[in-house]
């Protein structure tokens, strides 16, 4: 096997988080080798019903090259990418080394993996293997088996199926040319008062409220991500 090792000790490596859609990436916190992640954090409403749902982004690592500049500039040098690692993540096994606290009204903390093929997003969500979230140091390993019946495929909102649809899984898995994620999912989105329209062909935070305290609320640290690929 080849293996990744992320351990946070020189810096984010690549990682980072997501503001929005408008202002994108955002630096990670670094503190004491851990890559921290508070509340608020974005809505992702990419893939509001018709797709799987809203997410909030934790961490995020682009998986192939090159990375621009201004990202670089965010989250340092990819050492994914650099170690030329590649994008089959079938059978791939994750380890996280992880604790924090959560008020997480429902969501759990899911592995994400999208690739482009034939110009169009496709994101497999690993809803099958929820990684616990503990107050005190933990490491939870998941698999990202070709079976998708351990996972949920994103798709997309009415207006957004141009960037993002829904490709099989093995062809997904066996090509992650694009990012992986970790992501708090489902999200209950209820908007605070009264709308004129459909709420999922609006944009929540962004033309209508919500209520915040119905979604996740807390911080999650992150020590390490191991990354084993079969041969």
């Amino acid at each position: 096997m080849r293996t990744y090792v992320e351990t946070f000790d020189d810096g984010p490596g690549g990682w980072f988080g997501f503001i929005s859609n408008a202002q994108g990436p955002k630096p990670l916190e670094i503190r004491e080798s851990c890559a921290v992640s508070r509340s608020p954090w974005w809505i992702d409403y990419n893939h509001a019903p018709p797709g799987a749902g809203y997410l909030h982004l934790l961490y995020m690592l682009y998986t192939r090259g090159p990375v621009g500049e201004h990202h670089r500039e965010v989250a340092g040098p990819n050492r994914f990418v650099a170690g030329g690692f590649g994008t089959d993540f079938t059978h791939a096994r994750i380890t996280l080394r992880l604790k924090g606290e959560l008020l997480a009204h429902g969501a759990g903390l899911h592995f994400l993996c999208q690739g482009v093929h034939d110009c169009v997003c496709s994101g497999w969500l690993l809803t099958g293997q929820p990684v616990p979230v503990t107050p005190d140091w933990s490491e939870h390993s998941i698999i990202c088996v070709p079976d998708e019946h351990q996972w949920t495929c994103l798709g997309s909102r009415h207006d957004r199926t141009d960037s993002y649809g829904s490709h099989p899984l093995h062809t997904v898995l066996s090509d992650v040319n694009t990012d992986i994620l970790f992501v708090l999912y489902p999200l209950d989105i209820a908007p605070m008062g009264p709308l004129n329209g459909d709420p999922h062909r609006l944009r929540p935070e962004r033309d209508y409220p919500v209520w915040r305290s119905r979604l996740p609320e807390g911080y999650v640290l992150l020590d390490e991500v191991r990354i084993e690929f079969p041969d």
